[in-house]
């Protein structure tokens, strides 16, 4: 049987996205409706990095639609800690399973699941590369909230070249119309430049800023991210968060009375404590909307009304991606794959370009 698997957003056209926000949609009005929808259905959740929101959420899906659910969430108790290879963990737990969930530190290790599991999966967040279903979420919120996906001046802030979730945004709210995006971080926590042509590949614009103050005023939504201490290999290279990139009360009085203040969480101290009860500040909202647009994306990927071609390029196996935490560089016995041509290549894992 033809697989459904979502490891990118963009794998799959925007009307596929709108149906899932959709059934997202009618699932909050009416969970009952969706009481059965798996029964006798068992997700595997395999999660190498630490989670709350996404893990619990998928977990809460899965029992709230009838189904079951198995896995680990500290690969240190499993076989992984004996040195056992991504290929056969995910191989042997995909064959126990109808529906794999992975999280992983490195980008592409959900592709790479793909290629040999015996059943779908969904990528949970892949290191800093991408984090389709936290993107789902943001769409949703976004349609409830405010009413629309287009028309927006969207403010990204924080780490945004390590943020996963900010990446998976920008990609796809730029399939929307009329979306405009502002970039506003330190020098050296700029978006990649892959997602920004990305961006304006698209047809979108976005200009950049070194603080929320200067340019909340525009915005229909602030998308805030903490600082991924955890994607920094040499510690001693990690940057204080500046006051620039926190948003508290006073930033919050320049900004419009229907502006969206939005985070995938966890918080650390971007966002002061003190307006979490205003009415623009939607992250615990957005939390809880996580668990309805995953019920929905279970339901669809079961039902396998779509698939999507994993590796469209060329393999290479003489030519390996500089990226140092793309899974190629840690699961060695997969095949480099490459998207483009000579001397500008781009692996199929991670995005980022070959070391030629």
């Amino acid at each position: 049987m033809e697989m459904s698997h979502l490891i990118d957003l963009n794998d799959y056209p925007v009307e596929w996205w709108n149906e899932i926000i959709s059934l997202g949609e009618d699932i909050k009005k009416c969970p009952e409706k969706y009481d059965a929808a798996c029964n006798g259905k068992i997700m595997a959740t395999l999660f190498y990095e630490p989670s709350t929101r996404t893990q619990m959420s998928f977990q809460t899906a899965m029992l709230r639609l009838g189904g079951k659910f198995i896995g680990f969430d500290n690969p240190k108790v499993t076989s992984v800690a004996k040195g056992e290879n991504l290929k056969d963990t995910s191989k042997v737990i995909s064959s126990y399973a109808d529906l794999l969930v992975i999280r992983h530190e490195n980008a592409g290790a959900a592709k790479a699941a793909a290629l040999t599991s015996e059943c779908s999966v969904i990528n949970a967040g892949d290191g800093g590369h991408l984090h389709p279903t936290q993107t789902l979420t943001d769409l949703l919120t976004l349609k409830i909230e405010k009413g629309r996906l287009d028309n927006m001046t969207i403010g990204v802030c924080g780490d945004l070249k390590n943020g996963r979730t900010v990446h998976s945004l920008c990609k796809a709210m730029c399939k929307y119309s009329n979306n405009k995006f502002v970039l506003i971080s330190s020098e050296e926590l700029r978006l990649p430049p892959y997602v920004k042509d990305f961006i304006t590949a698209n047809g979108s614009e976005f200009t950049e800023a070194l603080s929320i103050d200067e340019v909340i005023g525009e915005l229909d939504v602030l998308y805030m991210t903490r600082l991924q201490k955890e994607r920094f290999d040499d510690k001693n290279e990690l940057i204080s968060l500046d006051n620039a990139y926190i948003l508290d009360s006073e930033k919050l009085k320049k900004s419009k009375e229907t502006l969206a203040v939005m985070h995938p969480l966890p918080r650390v101290d971007e966002i002061t404590v003190d307006i979490d009860g205003d009415p623009r500040c939607l992250y615990f909202k957005q939390a809880k909307y996580g668990a309805y647009v995953r019920m929905a994306l279970i339901i669809k990927v079961l039902e396998n009304s779509r698939s999507a071609e994993l590796l469209k390029g060329q393999t290479q196996r003489d030519i390996k991606c500089q990226n140092a935490k793309c899974i190629t560089n840690h699961e060695h016995y997969l095949p480099g794959s490459f998207k483009g041509e000579e001397p500008l290549l781009v692996c199929e894992y991670c995005d980022e370009i070959a070391d030629l």
